[in-house]
């Protein structure tokens, strides 16, 4: 059915809300919608170079594309009310639209998606940004997490976007814990891993704590946790301290029962998102920036605890994923795309995921291979650190 309509341009041009003189009603948006590869399958050649040049003419300049331009590029000869017609039955299926009366024409979220799903060209990625995704994991001075970081920040630097890494889980066996005192109401826990990942959380001690408890605490947990995750320790530590409540100072006990919940949320997934690049946003919008969407962008990015839900989506399978606009409730408002890999470890199990945040308007072809090699990078780097 809908081939027919696109078909018939040449004879019958259809816009929103018109009706056909001859054959069956048009089918309703919705029923369009519902299906994009059936839409790309029934277009004729025409239609679907047409719909195909004025997508890539807009990622590419960000502005509306006019029929008179198209007439320059096109592979036949087409007059300009030829391509006018075209491009108003691609409107009426919804995958253009018009921003503005007599204007050209933009690709709809529903364009875009039929486009990054049929259309678009993948190539590989180029020697110079290979090179820099390289050298951002040169810089190792034996933390992850900072490592992780120097990539996020190479990937927006690169992408001109902003950058998420979501980190692994923590599962490593724990090497070592301190305990520091920076006042009288704050100190830090320092926890080293097995794989040389360190996290350092701030905390509110129990009152009356001293360089002495503190060192108490410390050995006490170390001679339970080493060799242990993280997620082992809560019932072992609870068990000890009953177990020898008599033998360790009252202060030292009260020090390691308040760090008990701390510890054991250590990791979680809004600490695991690193986001870099919130700038490039903005550099992004060009002269058609819209302020309301970017700042609930950064309210979003802030938050990070609903990012990070959203990136561990992408355990749904392996592989680069795409979000357009309201694809999901995250950008729904702030009119953004999200292009995201998981990255698996040694035994190709989904710990983490990267991707890059902008405008509808990115360059999926050059952003997708981009993210796809660092996915693969940062797992190579976990999985050969886990062995070590």
């Amino acid at each position: 059915m809908l081939g027919y309509y696109l078909a018939k341009s040449d004879m019958t041009h259809w816009r929103k809300g018109a009706t056909p003189i001859d054959g069956p009603p048009p089918p309703s948006l919705q029923e369009i919608m519902s299906d994009t590869a059936t839409i790309l399958t029934e277009m004729n050649d025409r239609s679907r170079e047409v719909f195909r040049r004025v997508v890539e003419s807009y990622l590419n300049s960000g502005d509306p594309v006019g029929s008179r331009t198209l007439t320059r590029s096109m592979s036949e000869k087409l007059s300009a009310a030829t391509i006018r017609n075209t491009m108003q039955d691609l409107e009426f299926l919804g995958l253009l639209d018009s921003p503005h009366v007599s204007a050209g024409r933009i690709p709809t979220q529903l364009g875009l998606r039929m486009f990054v799903d049929g259309l678009m060209e993948v190539g590989t990625i180029d020697d110079q940004d290979r090179a820099k995704i390289e050298s951002s994991m040169g810089r190792d001075d034996g933390n992850v997490t900072s490592l992780l970081d120097q990539v996020g920040a190479a990937l927006s630097g690169i992408t001109r976007s902003a950058s998420l890494v979501l980190a692994p889980k923590q599962e490593t066996a724990i090497k070592h814990i301190e305990f520091v005192s920076l006042s009288p109401d704050r100190a830090l826990v320092v926890l080293v891993f097995a794989d040389g990942h360190v996290e350092n959380r701030l905390f509110a001690p129990p009152p009356g704590q001293t360089p002495s408890s503190m060192r108490e605490a410390a050995n006490f947990l170390n001679a339970i946790a080493e060799g242990r995750r993280l997620s082992e320790l809560r019932p072992l530590i609870a068990a000890e301290i009953a177990r020898h409540r008599q033998e360790i100072d009252s202060l030292a006990r009260d020090l390691v029962e308040s760090g008990l919940a701390l510890w054991e949320n250590a990791g979680e997934r809004g600490e695991r998102l690193m986001v870099r690049g919130q700038a490039n946003l903005i550099e992004a919008g060009g002269e058609s920036l819209n302020l309301d969407r970017i700042r609930t962008l950064f309210d979003d990015l802030e938050r990070k605890r609903d990012i990070a839900d959203f990136l561990e989506m992408t355990d749904a399978g392996e592989g680069v994923r795409i979000f357009i606009g309201s694809e999901n409730k995250l950008f729904s408002l702030s009119g953004s795309t999200l292009v995201v890999s998981p990255y698996m470890n040694a035994d190709r199990k989904i710990i983490g995921a990267v991707g890059v945040i902008g405008p509808t308007r990115l360059n999926y072809g050059r952003i997708v291979p981009i993210v796809d090699f660092t996915a693969q990078l940062v797992g190579r780097m976990v999985s050969e650190r886990g062995k070590g």
